[in-house]
């Protein structure tokens, strides 16, 4: 008889409890934390195609610990109020985690993209956000939500686009929403962040030996096997800077119509570009094939990433996992129970909230470039590149005086005169992000025997982090 897995919300809920339960704090104050505040259901009609056609949405929030709350939107047919509130709460979790000042919230549309032509997504859209703004779900000092499973850049232009119409007074109407495109207010790198802070998440890790000895890796990062669930943004951006900036081999690719694998290594930029034009992994030249299933994340690795949908690893599968390091790229991949059976494996999780904040680092970066009404870097990067060439002018002078035959290096001189732009800004902020962090997440997993893990870690200082606030407050 096949045994039924903890849900999503059963998972993060299994987690939060454990991790609470370590922690001294005040009567009543756990509950606090762990509720959802509200979950919003919201249905409305739109004519299309001659008739009127009626959808479902849902926005909840988790914490208002912090105003505003912050968290995407995905449109997908599993769209549904437990998925919902399981993310909101990760996203108050993953916010505190890395001090991002917002609470948590998520939203979801119950909707296949793929059924509906642009100009009909676009009036859905459109009339998703009217219903949201109707009850406050969706401003910049309230509710901010950003892409997420099946939107992108193109909805939240939409989305932005009809709460300025709505709004036409508030001045503030482009910090509705994060992950704009550049054009209307977005930032550079948001497309890429999550994928990208997957990649610092990795970087930092083997920086620190001790903790690649708890996993049992050894080496550097160069030349590791790596598996990949999931070839959408996060997981095509993780997959191509870890390939191409760190000498990572992508030997597996695990698509939803099949998985390709090559032990030498897949071109990421190839396979997706094969992805585009065939609609599949199939017929992939140099690699082999296997039909769709999740039997892929259980080949030969050092590191897996699992990144497109919750409940991949179970306890069914878990004990056929051989990598040896798991980068939760998705948000919540593993299950409870399949996290349980990991941990006494000795395989090391660095968890969603941890591994796949990029997105929501960078949202605040541009929710907060939206604000000021100014790019981030316009005012100062002049003014660096002018006292970076009074130094190399000067350096220069006092060579020639003195007869010294000293020459800068090829780029070098061209390099360092240069004054960082929005996105070496970004990338810079993200990378700091994620650095102090994961530090701070592994005092907790090395000083405290009983944590055990980066999950649990993790957990703790978001809940610290959060109590504070409510100690702060007097609650």
């Amino acid at each position: 008889m096949t045994r039924n897995h903890p849900s999503f919300r059963e998972s993060v809920d299994r987690m939060f409890s454990h991790a609470a339960s370590l922690m001294k704090l005040p009567p009543g104050l756990e509950e606090k934390i762990r509720v959802c505040n509200s979950t919003y259901t919201v249905r409305f009609g739109v004519r299309l195609r001659g008739a009127i056609h009626t959808f479902t949405g849902y926005r909840s929030v988790h914490s208002e610990h912090m105003e505003p709350v912050k968290g995407g939107i995905r449109y997908a047919m599993s769209v549904n109020q437990d998925e919902v509130e399981a993310l909101a709460a990760l996203m108050t979790y993953k916010c505190a985690l890395v001090e991002v000042p917002f609470g948590g919230s998520k939203g979801g549309l119950r909707i296949n993209p793929r059924d509906w032509d642009e100009d009909e997504l676009e009036r859905i859209t459109r009339r998703f956000t009217y219903e949201l703004s109707r009850r406050s779900l969706i401003s910049p000092s309230q509710n901010v939500p950003a892409p997420d499973m099946g939107t992108g850049e193109r909805e939240m232009a939409w989305m932005a686009d009809a709460y300025k119409r709505l709004h036409p007074d508030d001045i503030n109407a482009k910090a509705c929403v994060t992950g704009k495109p550049v054009t209307i207010g977005g930032i550079g790198g948001r497309v890429e962040a999550t994928g990208r802070g997957v990649q610092y998440a990795v970087r930092e890790f083997f920086r620190h030996p001790e903790a690649l000895k708890r996993a049992g890796i050894t080496g550097e990062l160069s030349g590791k096997r790596v598996v990949i669930q999931g070839l959408g943004n996060v997981g095509y951006h993780a997959a191509k800077f870890l390939q191409e900036e760190d000498g990572c081999h992508i030997v597996t690719v695990v698509e939803y119509n099949g998985t390709v694998h090559n032990p030498d290594g897949l071109d990421i930029v190839k396979l997706r570009a094969h992805i585009t034009e065939t609609g599949g992994v199939e017929g992939f030249p140099g690699a082999s094939f296997r039909p769709a299933g999740l039997e892929g994340l259980e080949d030969e690795c050092d590191i897996l990433i699992p990144a497109a949908v919750e409940s991949v690893i179970t306890e069914e599968n878990a004990p056929r996992i051989q990598a040896k390091l798991i980068i939760e790229a998705a948000n919540g991949p593993v299950t409870s129970d399949g996290d349980d059976v990991l941990k006494k494996r000795g395989i090391v999780v660095i968890p969603d909230m941890y591994a796949n904040a990029g997105g929501v680092t960078v949202s605040y970066f541009e929710w907060v470039k939206n604000l000021s009404q100014i790019s981030l870097g316009r005012m100062e990067r002049r003014y660096e590149e002018h006292r970076n060439r009074l130094l190399i002018s000067e350096i220069e002078r006092l060579s020639a005086d003195s007869g010294l035959a000293w020459t800068m290096t090829d780029g070098f001189k061209e390099a360092y005169l240069h004054g960082a732009d929005e996105i070496e800004l970004v990338r810079s902020g993200l990378d700091d992000t994620m650095r102090d962090n994961y530090k701070k997440m592994q005092e907790v997993w090395f000083e405290d025997d009983r944590v055990g893990d980066l999950r649990t870690a993790a957990y703790v200082v978001a809940i610290r982090r959060i109590a504070n606030v409510y100690g702060s407050l007097g609650l």
